[in-house]
């Protein structure tokens, strides 16, 4: 897999994820600079390169001067999302996303998710974005540090789920309001894309519908904001 700018960089090497060549923009050679510093401690080969070559490997122009070339993503297991939760001595928090096909939109949910502590993202292997190389700029980072686990059927998952004791919710209009909701204890947030939104059956499986008040005259959200909203809130409730 092919990642880039500084941020994706610099994380993939302070985890010591397998990256296995480096190609840094010619003028930074003698720039003092971490992911240098990390890279060569690490002895990874490091090729400096004109921009155009760059853009050859990532197709972008936003790749600040750094692209490597990694390992692809390794997806987790449900279960080792639950692991994760036990290792923290936490009661499991998980977001699960239904048809979200922007890689944006899954990079700026992963950024979300990981920096509001949730032990782990599930996705389907279909209809819906997998992780990829703009998933990995977008998410500044994030992809590096959060699980993600990748399964054929979400409501079988939501049934598994809930045998293990996890209230599950899906965040879309024409349901409690959010704010009114407990969200402390074992709890997986169920997210849909902004065309389509949760599929019924999914929607069904859940346990309920929470949903988050607007004032305006749009009625809607961008996924990754509506997300960020709602795992804050749990967050807020979850520290009390």
């Amino acid at each position: 897999m092919i990642i880039y700018g500084k941020n994706a960089i610099t994380e993939s090497l302070r985890a010591n994820k397998a990256v296995f060549n480096l190609y840094v923009l010619e003028s930074f050679e003698n720039k003092p600079s971490e992911i240098l510093s990390l890279a060569h401690k690490q002895h990874i080969k490091v090729s400096f390169v004109d921009k155009n070559k760059l853009f050859e490997l990532c197709k972008s122009n936003h790749h600040q001067g750094y692209v490597a070339e990694m390992e692809d993503y390794k997806y987790c297991e449900v279960e080792d999302i639950f692991e994760l939760a036990k290792q923290k001595g936490e009661q499991p928090f998980i977001v699960m996303l239904d048809g979200v096909e922007d890689p944006h939109n899954l990079g700026s949910i992963l950024r979300v998710c990981e920096c509001a502590g949730v032990h782990g993202v599930i996705i389907p292997k279909f209809r819906a974005c997998p992780i990829n190389e703009t998933v990995a700029k977008t998410s500044a980072g994030a992809l590096t540090h959060i699980l993600i686990s990748r399964v054929s059927n979400l409501n079988n998952t939501i049934q598994k789920l809930k045998k293990l004791g996890v209230w599950v919710f899906a965040v879309e209009l024409g349901g409690t309001d959010l704010y009114k909701q407990n969200l402390q204890g074992d709890l997986c947030l169920v997210i849909g894309s902004e065309g389509d939104g949760i599929a019924p059956l999914v929607k069904k499986n859940c346990d309920g519908v929470l949903t988050l008040p607007l004032f305006g005259q749009v009625n809607s959200l961008n996924a990754s904001v509506a997300c960020g909203i709602a795992v804050f809130e749990a967050v807020r409730q979850r520290r009390k």
